[in-house]
């Protein structure tokens, strides 16, 4: 009976591992193209419970403001300071487009015009050279520019893209929380971004 009951146990911490977030956000939908144009419902912005805005006990030495992205978590924090983060989950860069490093942002817009890169266009040639900002554009509700490079933090048109990685290097958010993020974050923020998370 009692090996019975530790099979049971192993089955269903083996399910809860499975369900937790780490878990969950190693989702590589690389599958997902770009859907410039689609406009998502309602019931598709709703994220899983996991990837929702929420607030947790996070550990830094780094100042209340700062945004610290866990690409490998696939969670953006803003610090709070007294051991808190604000956490919002995040889609990141796919295999190949994931960086780290420290940035700042530069520049904030709301509804922004997508003017895909050269190099995007030559990897996916049927995107639009231009899009006005609106619901169905890539770049989603607000874009926060980092540095000079072409990453950006933005929304998107996809939400079922959140906890994956399928990018070419951004960071997207749902519309509700860049525009959350948007009002919260001034320009010259600093970025921090991590392939792994700290100990």
């Amino acid at each position: 009976m009692a090996r019975f009951r530790l099979l049971g146990l192993i089955a269903v911490l083996a399910a809860a591992a499975m369900a937790s977030p780490t878990a969950f956000a190693q989702r590589d939908n690389t599958q997902l193209g770009d859907q410039p144009g689609y406009v998502p419902s309602e019931a598709e912005e709703q994220l899983p419970p996991e990837f929702q805005r929420t607030m947790v006990y996070y550990r830094t030495t780094e100042a209340p403001g700062t945004i610290i992205i866990s690409t490998s978590e696939r969670f953006l924090y803003v610090v709070q300071g007294g051991g808190r983060a604000l956490r919002y989950g995040i889609g990141v860069g796919r295999e190949g487009f994931q960086w780290q490093g420290l940035m700042t942002i530069t520049r904030k817009a709301e509804w922004p015009d997508w003017t895909p890169p050269p190099e995007m266009i030559a990897r996916q040639p049927y995107l639009p050279r231009f899009m006005a900002g609106g619901p169905g554009n890539p770049m989603g509700a607000a874009a926060l520019y980092l540095g000079t490079t072409v990453y950006r933090i933005h929304g998107t048109n996809q939400p079922q893209t959140i906890g994956s990685a399928v990018s070419s290097g951004c960071f997207r958010l749902v519309n509700a929380d860049v525009a959350d993020l948007y009002h919260r974050i001034p320009v010259g923020t600093k970025v921090i971004v991590r392939q792994k998370p700290q100990i």
